[in-house]
């Protein structure tokens, strides 16, 4: 295969979270594979006013091996200008673009559309999600000028897919789930993850991982906790980006003090595997959701997983094989949990991730990237 000249855009170092992760983990699949890769990212994602969390910013890990030029600012037309302009000049032979959020669509639609590129070469736009989780005015029009702003599309979940034609009838898509995030390590022995997060080894530990928002179904994992046998701990490990005292007043409320277990910052990547190694089942009682990052740290580490019967996630959780598909209110998702532990399922559970994920990885969805547009 002839190599290519590929340009990347989205999130990237110094920029944290899954999709920068991810976008550097596809990147160097490109790399890996002989392409040649420049990212475009940004200089301003979220403007202070907009951002959620505490700092938008990854201090603690090392700069992956790639070239980022960091030039598109979110809220400032000049800098698409520019920014098209440079990427025009890279005489690229493909783009992806990620697009994940609707603010984001004046920004990257113009980059795309101000190169003049769109009429000339495969221009892919990567898509977590084209309805946002959490609706706002305007959300419509902004994401049908960044979609239409492509001349083809890469899902991660089938849901997507369908959300797309209802913005571009003819669009040409394609599906690849979510690959394996490869970037956190390896597993550590239970004892000692328990034993670095300062907690009670005798005890039996569930993980709620990333940032806090509502449609993410805390509340109603909390609520399940009060069915469960004493035993049973919570570990809640990521960033708020809603008012934490809510959460915190139920686990109050409940009885649940002693067995919840708030970890409420940004986890860097070198301690990540801490929580997956000391949980024996990672829980994601999503009200809403296309497809899921934490899903797939889950199958790098081998743990079952826990999810709800809604979007893209019971495609990547094989029902009583991977873990659990079940519905978003607490008594099935304790249900779910009571039956893990009284059955004794994690070594059998485990055994089928660690088979199952050999098919996500990032060279394959590369591989499949280049046939496509090919």
């Amino acid at each position: 295969m002839k190599k290519k000249n590929i340009i990347l855009i989205g999130p990237a170092y110094p920029l944290r979270g899954g999709i920068a992760d991810s976008d550097h983990s596809l990147a160097l699949a490109f790399q890996a594979q002989g392409h040649q890769v420049k990212m475009l990212s940004f200089s301003l994602q979220y403007p202070s006013l907009l951002f959620p969390g505490k700092s938008q910013y990854d201090t603690s890990s090392v700069a992956p091996n790639l070239e980022v030029h960091s030039l598109i600012n979110s809220i400032n037309p000049i800098s698409w200008f520019r920014a098209a302009r440079w990427l025009k000049n890279q005489k690229p032979d493909l783009i992806i673009t990620r697009f994940w959020l609707p603010f984001m669509g004046p920004s990257l639609g113009s980059v795309l559309r101000w190169s003049g590129l769109i009429k000339k070469i495969p221009c892919i736009a990567l898509c977590d999600n084209v309805i946002p989780h959490e609706k706002r005015l305007g959300d419509k029009f902004l994401t049908s000028y960044f979609l239409k702003s492509m001349n083809r599309f890469l899902v991660m979940s089938r849901s997507v897919g369908e959300d797309i034609k209802s913005f571009v009838s003819n669009a040409k898509t394609l599906h690849h789930p979510h690959p394996v995030y490869d970037q956190f390590g390896d597993s550590i022995l239970k004892e000692e993850a328990v034993s670095l997060l300062g907690l009670d080894s005798s005890k039996k530990y569930i993980l709620f991982f990333g940032f806090v928002r509502k449609y993410k179904g805390l509340d109603l994992l909390i609520e399940a906790m009060k069915d469960l046998s004493d035993d049973i701990n919570l570990l809640v490990a990521g960033e708020f980006y809603e008012d934490e005292s809510g959460y915190r007043k139920m686990v109050e409320d409940f009885g649940l003090a002693s067995r919840v277990h708030f970890f409420s910052d940004f986890i860097p990547q070198d301690e990540v595997r801490n929580y997956f190694s000391a949980a024996d089942m990672i829980v994601q009682p999503y009200r809403k959701a296309t497809q899921s990052g934490v899903a797939q740290i889950a199958y790098h580490f081998n743990k079952p997983i826990l999810v709800t019967a809604v979007g893209g996630l019971p495609e990547i959780v094989p029902h009583l094989k991977a873990g659990y598909v079940v519905e978003p209110n607490p008594s099935e998702i304790a249900e779910a949990i009571t039956d893990f532990y009284e059955h004794q399922r994690e070594a059998e559970m485990s055994a089928f991730v660690a088979q199952e994920k050999l098919k996500y990885s990032w060279s394959h969805m590369a591989q499949e990237i280049l046939a496509f547009v090919d």
